[in-house]
């Protein structure tokens, strides 16, 4: 699989991968944590949440511009991997739930997931420039695309095993303090205590207080609410501390194999006398530069509508997915949750990755190879396929208040996993044809003395698109859940015809 790429490529997957399943373990759970932890809205979990991803993304411009400035890639690195493990730290430590002081538990938890967005932020990027690095030596030249495919793929295998790792040790701490999961008993508990729940939903929060406990009948639901929610977040908060042994295995992994990684900094020393190689005509380079922020204003409207599965797709799971089929008994925990699905994505990245390489390896051989900006076009149009799937699928739903009213939906009333499934496979696609071979043409287009920042500039991009996610929010608790996934078939449209608009000029760019 790695025959004919740089020795590098393989270590820096690797670290990268540690580091990834770190990361999708906090966010499989992020946005259901803060729920269960502060009592949040769906809107108001979701605005923490977007301005976080922001925040992730948009440091890892500031990240480029101090790895670009010190030229010391590699250090900024492995300082972004030491500053995400203390994030880690601060929100993997328990707390009582209820909290005692909601706003100043609150702001801790706000610190900790700074942290890791400004650890994310001198790591990722910088990462990606140097994968990039590796490519600028013309025997690997023409397997830039397919390298970062690769790279892409190794992240999500830590993506792929870290929702389930949260929830076997979120579901186990449950079960080991005598109690069982059920997706809706968070928001019942709160809404209990806060005194705001309705006759129907009440009824419906003694019948599953009973059926969740292994002790008997509940008697005392004050008592109940106040237990399960502590005994729920605790499981959240141990499984933020798989986060921290995960970064401790990337950290080994990057010191390890840190010799075999490009030194920007020593080839620009090297090609300081000849000028040719390292300098571009002004004109040239305003054209690159152009060129690319054309990209990333296209693609802020893709990452609006992809990281939703993050968001108001994990709503969907939780409130309207039947997840009683979704269910693994390991013996010591049981595998159920809507957290689950976040591993879908990943599982069909890492099976589709060396298909999608094989069709383009084909084309290419046969000298048909679509352009990069073109694959970033096809995959906006597969973007919107995945949120008209979702579209038909939702019509005949019932809105979220609705379904607040009522406490939560039946088994019966809940629509088949496939439904997401199959969102999942088509966005997952459409991921494939944007997200590395974006990357790529990052790598190949950007002016050398800019690499760090541009990579820093794609993701930057992706903090925007992500600082927007909140409205998916709003739109799923105000308007009909069909209304909410045409929205996203919208904007992934636009993306598409801005981009095929632009396309011959891009090709020409990119040449």
């Amino acid at each position: 699989m790695f025959k004919n790429h740089p020795k590098g490529l393989l270590a820096a997957a690797l670290a990268n991968m540690g580091e990834r399943f770190g990361f999708y373990t906090m966010m499989a759970i992020l946005v259901l944590f803060l729920q269960a932890k502060f009592g949040l809205s769906d809107t108001n979990a979701g605005l923490i949440y977007s301005v976080f991803y922001f925040s992730i993304y948009i440091l890892a411009f500031v990240g480029g511009l101090i790895a670009d400035r010190t030229r010391n890639y590699k250090g900024t690195i492995l300082i972004g991997l030491i500053v995400m493990s203390i994030g880690y730290f601060i929100l993997a430590f328990p707390t009582p739930t209820p909290v005692p002081n909601q706003t100043l538990f609150l702001i801790l938890s706000c610190i900790g997931l700074f942290t890791i967005a400004f650890g994310n932020g001198l790591f990722k990027g910088n990462l990606q420039a140097l994968v990039g690095q590796m490519y600028d030596n013309p025997t690997f030249g023409k397997m830039r695309d397919s390298g970062f495919s690769l790279f892409y793929m190794f992240i999500n295998v830590g993506a792929l095993f870290a929702p389930i790792a949260a929830v076997a040790m979120r579901n186990g701490f449950l079960s080991s303090r005598g109690f069982e999961y059920n997706s809706s008993l968070p928001d019942l508990c709160h809404a209990y205590l806060r005194g705001d729940i309705t006759p129907e939903a009440q009824e419906k929060f003694a019948t599953l207080a009973s059926e969740v406990t292994t002790a008997g009948q509940v008697t005392d639901l004050t008592a109940f609410a106040n237990s399960y929610l502590n005994v729920f977040t605790t499981g959240f908060h141990y499984a933020f501390g798989i986060a921290i042994i995960a970064m401790a295995i990337s950290v080994v992994i990057y010191l390890v194999n840190k010799k075999t990684f490009p030194d920007p900094a020593s080839k620009v020393k090297a090609r300081a006398g000849d000028a040719p190689t390292i300098e571009m005509d002004v004109k040239e380079v305003k054209q690159r530069l152009y060129a690319l922020l054309a990209v990333f204003a296209v693609v802020i409207f893709f990452w609006f509508s992809f990281h939703q599965n993050g968001l108001t797709l994990t709503y969907f799971a939780k409130d309207y997915t039947d997840l009683s089929g979704i269910r693994i008994n390991l013996g010591f925990t049981v595998i159920q949750g809507a957290e689950i699905f976040q591993s879908i994505n990943p599982i069909f990245i890492v099976l589709l990755t060396p298909i999608i390489m094989a069709i383009f390896g084909w084309l290419r051989a046969k000298g048909n190879e679509p352009s990069t900006p073109k694959k970033i076009a096809i995959g906006m149009f597969i973007a919107a396929l995945a949120y008209f799937v979702m579209t038909i699928g939702s019509m005949n739903l019932p809105n979220k208040s609705e379904v607040d009213a009522m406490g939560g939906l039946t088994d019966m009333q809940r629509v088949s996993p496939m439904l997401l499934i199959g969102t999942y496979f088509i966005l997952t696609v459409a991921e494939l044809f944007i997200s590395p071979l974006g990357i790529s043409f990052v790598s190949k287009v950007a002016p050398p003395q800019y690499q760090g920042v541009m990579q820093g500039g794609w993701l930057g991009a992706t903090a925007v698109g992500n600082q927007l996610l909140f409205i998916g929010a709003i739109l799923y608790t105000s308007v009909p859940l069909w209304l909410t996934w045409t929205v996203f078939v919208v904007a992934c449209l636009i993306s598409m015809f801005t981009m095929i608009f632009m396309l011959k000029w891009l090709e020409r760019v990119a040449k």
